[in-house]
């Protein structure tokens, strides 16, 4: 079994995401210790935004030579995520919404013809059977019940992508309302882990 592990923040050890997205690796990894884990921090190794030179590449125009590095590395993003049996996802929230950098690599994983299609009847996932888990992290709180609900712009959006290439069942791990105070942050961390070592092993 392959699991696919996507970091997206910009604190680094200071992350909540990236704390309990790693709490959620290693309980699956406890759970089966065979498991072949590939690790991709976007903030250390990030991906170009696209340009009007990718989109012409993946038309089939001529790329420009320098373009080949950045192509070569969408190839492996792709090829990472197809490959991949489960995918764990740390993704903050900025601006009500992803880091920038998970936006580069979810436009590299969105890719007609390999993730998705058009067809008669409009369009079909092709990445269905993948069990992704997100470990999200909001600065405030933005349920249903609030009045920054409208503000909700993370995880909204995250079961849109995804459900549109397929995966309609993902699980959500937050840890909300972490930049109210250190009282809030420390409740919100520990829920969080705790529900990360909670989860079903497959």
């Amino acid at each position: 079994m392959k699991l696919l592990h996507i970091d997206s923040s910009v604190l680094g050890p200071h992350s909540v995401s990236r704390q309990v997205s790693a709490a959620i690796v290693d309980r699956l990894r406890q759970a089966t210790p065979s498991l072949d884990i590939v690790y991709r921090d976007l903030t250390q190794t990030p991906l170009a935004h696209l340009s009007g030179s990718h989109l012409a590449a993946a038309q089939g125009a001529p790329a420009p030579a320098e373009l080949a590095p950045d192509l070569a590395a969408s190839a492996a993003v792709l090829n990472e995520f197809l490959d991949a049996d489960v995918v764990v996802i740390g993704a903050p929230m900025y601006n009500f919404t992803i880091p920038s950098q998970l936006k580069a690599w979810i436009d590299r994983v969105l890719i007609a013809g390999k993730t998705f299609k058009y067809g008669a009847a409009g369009p079909e996932g092709l990445a269905g059977g993948k069990r992704v888990i997100v470990a999200i992290s909001r600065g405030g709180y933005y349920g249903a019940e609030t009045p920054y609900a409208a503000g909700e712009h993370l995880e909204t959006y995250l079961r849109w992508v995804f459900g549109f290439i397929g995966i309609t069942s993902l699980e959500f791990i937050p840890a909300d309302g972490i930049q109210i105070g250190p009282n809030h942050r420390e409740k919100a961390l520990a829920g969080a882990l705790e529900a990360a070592t909670s989860l079903r092993a497959a």
